[in-house]
């Protein structure tokens, strides 16, 4: 029988361009989700740089474990999984990759690069080529960065190697949150599989961005959703057939960054 699993998915500010100051908020972040007895949070695309395309480049890092220490200490010190999105340096020169860290409990440190990419990113950023899945207690976990799920060949990979759920770090603007929810919602209907949102709260690379992390079952119901853009940690446990679901408000940060 699969153990009861909590997952937190963050909406907070950033900062353009400042790691630090990010690395900073989602330390915060992280405390308080471990503190709240999440076994993974999962934070928007970029967040720790903001969706800054013409600074990719510059704000990139090479995808090696010891260039996310910290992040990895405090995966390790509050016994929590972390997925982070930054943009991770492509090998022999080729343009950056919009990417993930994932950072295991027990210190392991492994990364996922966007597959499919928005019209426009292609000028600034590679594609990665290979799917991402991970399992945690008993489940099987797939991991999307915002147009992967645009792709439906995508969703449908992460169904047929088993996932049970598909997680999605992503940017999403005011004006399209409507057609992208639904997509999501027809992906966890189609599929079969609880569909989790984590997406950004401050206006970021131009996108006046809008919160709403929500939570999708497996007959494609909106279940649970943090109907707004203030820093928050939107909470989904999975004991059963239904996810529970709950919010919390994301405490110590400093809301003039959010635009």
């Amino acid at each position: 029988m699969n153990k009861p699993l909590t997952i937190s998915l963050a909406q907070l500010p950033v900062v353009k361009g400042d790691l630090s100051a990010n690395l900073a908020i989602h330390l915060n972040a992280i405390a308080q989700a471990a503190s709240q007895g999440a076994d993974l949070v999962v934070f928007p695309e970029l967040s720790l740089s903001g969706y800054e395309l013409e600074m990719a480049e510059q704000l990139a890092v090479a995808a090696q474990a010891d260039n996310f220490a910290a992040l990895s200490a405090a995966a390790v010190q509050h016994k929590i999984m972390l997925i982070v999105g930054c943009p991770l340096r492509s090998k022999a020169g080729a343009k950056p990759m919009i990417g993930a860290v994932i950072c295991f409990a027990d210190g392991r440190v492994e990364f996922y690069a966007k597959q499919y990419l928005h019209p426009g990113e292609q000028q600034y950023c590679s594609p990665g080529h290979q799917d991402y899945l991970f399992s945690l207690k008993g489940r099987r976990i797939a991991l999307a960065i915002c147009a992967d799920f645009a792709a439906s060949e995508h969703s449908l990979r992460a169904r047929q190697k088993g996932a049970d759920i598909y997680l999605v770090s992503a940017l999403i603007s005011k004006a399209g949150f409507a057609d992208d929810a639904k997509i999501l919602a027809e992906i966890a209907a189609k599929q079969q599989f609880s569909v989790l949102l984590s997406n950004h709260i401050s206006t970021t690379g131009g996108w006046a961005t809008c919160g709403n992390n929500s939570i999708w079952n497996h007959a494609g119901e909106l279940i649970g959703c943090s109907e707004s853009s203030r820093p928050c940690l939107l909470f989904v446990t999975f004991t059963g057939e239904q996810p529970e679901n709950r919010v919390e408000a994301l405490l110590g940060i400093n809301q003039d960054i959010v635009a």
